[in-house]
């Protein structure tokens, strides 16, 4: 049994100080809660080591948010960023998408605002929240002031400030030093960081060292007040193929492992941002050494994308090496839209991003064997194995446009898919061998064919934003009707049980090839 002794004036504050005294606090608990493979003394020893976060500001608690965890015991998390700029957004529509991004999954949000009303912008996020709130304090210090003029009253007055609002946790590029910058000159990309750009010209104005680095121990002092957690930025991070891990990322990650040690030696929660732009091979390798050089802090990644060539698809490109670095050490992931590099993501942008990262995580947990993380992958296929189409969309994250999607080409639930027909149907053919336990979970069966019901307005605008169709042309194809298909009752006569083998291939080759009518 180990015992740990402190002062007995010692007061703790922030969850890691909790944690190291052996205290399993109610955000702890909450956390085993959601995490159900971990019992609440497993997260406090998860916290006390350093591998483990819970960003939890104490302001933010008392309003929405309810407790989660980051950490490489835990299951993959997803981080969607969002933030009004200059140019584009509001708070309102903020707002709208920060709903959005937690119904799509985001286990934390980022706000990234650059302009307009920042700082209701911020406090309307928390106040609605149910996930933590992260923000990169530096824009918010220099809007309405010179760069130039930037000091470090300026930045605890700053930090201060949020901390007060609530936001869990900061990222603070003070890894990067003024003797990185040599290594950047030639780099194809330079620093594709905001937060890094920024301070590296503060140091090259003033010629002197990164303010955030040299006033690290005054930062943790006001983040342990409130608990703020530290994402501690990539200022460095490449932001191109020819970029990675160059000897500028390097060094700053040397000084970004410094940095955890000092943090944890106040008492504040670390995790430790990571790239960017990486190809595929590289990517175990950065994860890894991060692990090292940090001390098992919690790796936040951004992709990392893996090709250059794809602006418009970049959730892709970072989808797949985000499933490679969540397998490989990464806690959680930044998701990327299709917005990247482009603009400002829309509403719907923020639904791709959040999927794409979703399906990148729970890939990542699945092949790390997290225990109970494949359960609903298994009921889904003892539901698709059975043909049963209700449990197979009830079962499926994103119910509507699984249906939706069906629907298109079929307006009847029977025992195969418009993808193979009937007779071509290997699940159904499966389900009929005698020998195979395939199609046959006593809670999956069903008997017969019935018509689904008609789509819904959310199903309908899913299929118009699909492909060149115009939406009249998609209605026609979504909306088959008895009619259209030559349907008997609860059986559409191209199941070959109920015609002949050549009606039944007449009947399929025309449904594909013909406009079908509404009615």
């Amino acid at each position: 049994m180990r015992s740990v002794s402190f002062p007995a004036d010692f007061e703790p504050i922030t969850q890691l100080e909790s944690a190291r005294v052996g205290i399993i606090t109610a955000e702890m608990e909450r956390v085993a809660e959601r995490e159900t493979h971990l019992s609440p003394a497993q997260v406090r020893d998860e916290v006390a080591a350093g591998r483990m976060v819970i960003p939890a500001n104490k302001v933010h608690l008392q309003h929405q948010l309810d407790p989660m965890c980051i950490g490489r015991a835990s299951k993959t998390k997803v981080n969607a960023n969002m933030g009004a700029s200059p140019v584009s957004s509001g708070t309102d529509e903020e707002i709208e998408k920060l709903k959005w991004a937690e119904k799509w999954g985001a286990d934390t949000v980022m706000d990234l605002s650059t302009g307009g009303d920042i700082d209701g912008c911020r406090k309307a996020l928390i106040e609605n929240s149910n996930v933590p709130i992260g923000t990169v304090p530096i824009y918010s210090m220099i809007i309405g002031r010179k760069l130039y003029d930037l000091n470090m009253e300026i930045i605890l007055e700053s930090l201060q400030h949020q901390a007060a609002q609530g936001v869990d946790y900061f990222t603070i590029h003070a890894g990067v030093l003024h003797e990185h910058l040599q290594y950047v000159k030639e780099r194809l990309i330079g620093i594709v960081s905001r937060g890094g750009s920024l301070l590296a010209k503060w140091m090259i104005d003033h010629d002197d060292e990164n303010p955030m680095y040299t006033g690290w121990e005054q930062i943790c002092d006001v983040m342990r007040e409130y608990d703020v957690t530290f994402s501690i930025g990539d200022g460095l991070r490449p932001g191109g193929l020819a970029d990675a891990t160059d000897q500028a990322q390097l060094a700053e990650l040397c000084t970004l492992g410094e940095l955890t040690e000092r943090a944890w030696r106040k008492g504040v929660q670390v995790m430790v941002e990571g790239p960017g732009h990486v190809p595929l091979d590289q990517i175990e390798y950065n994860m890894k050494l991060q692990r090292t050089i940090c001390h098992g802090a919690p790796f936040y990644v951004l992709g990392p994308l893996v090709t250059d060539i794809f602006p418009g698809y970049d959730h892709i490109t970072s989808c797949i090496g985000a499933t490679s670095a969540g397998y490989h050490g990464a806690s959680m992931l930044c998701y990327v839209t299709p917005k990247e590099h482009l603009g400002l993501p829309k509403k719907d942008d923020v639904k791709q991003g959040c999927v794409a990262y979703k399906i990148a995580a729970h890939s990542a947990d699945v092949a790390l064997g997290i225990p109970g993380t494949r359960d609903q992958d298994d009921e889904l296929t003892k539901a698709r194995a059975a043909l049963n189409w209700e449990k197979h969309f009830e079962l499926s994250f994103d119910p509507d446009i699984a249906r939706a999607y069906h629907d298109e080409d079929l307006d009847v639930d029977t025992d195969f898919c418009a993808m193979c027909g009937h007779d071509w149907c290997s699940v159904r053919i499966s389900k009929e061998i005698v020998q195979f336990a395939s199609g046959k979970e006593d809670d999956y069966k069903w008997d017969k064919a019935k018509v689904s019901d008609a789509l819904t307005e959310e199903q309908k605008e899913i299929l118009e934003k699909r492909g060149v169709l115009s939406p009249e042309e998609v209605h026609k194809l979504a909306s088959k009707t008895k009619k259209a298909v030559g349907a008997e009752e609860n059986k559409a006569s191209c199941h070959s049980d109920y015609v002949d083998g050549e009606t039944a291939k007449e009947i399929h080759k025309n449904v594909e090839v013909v406009e079908l009518e509404t009615k």
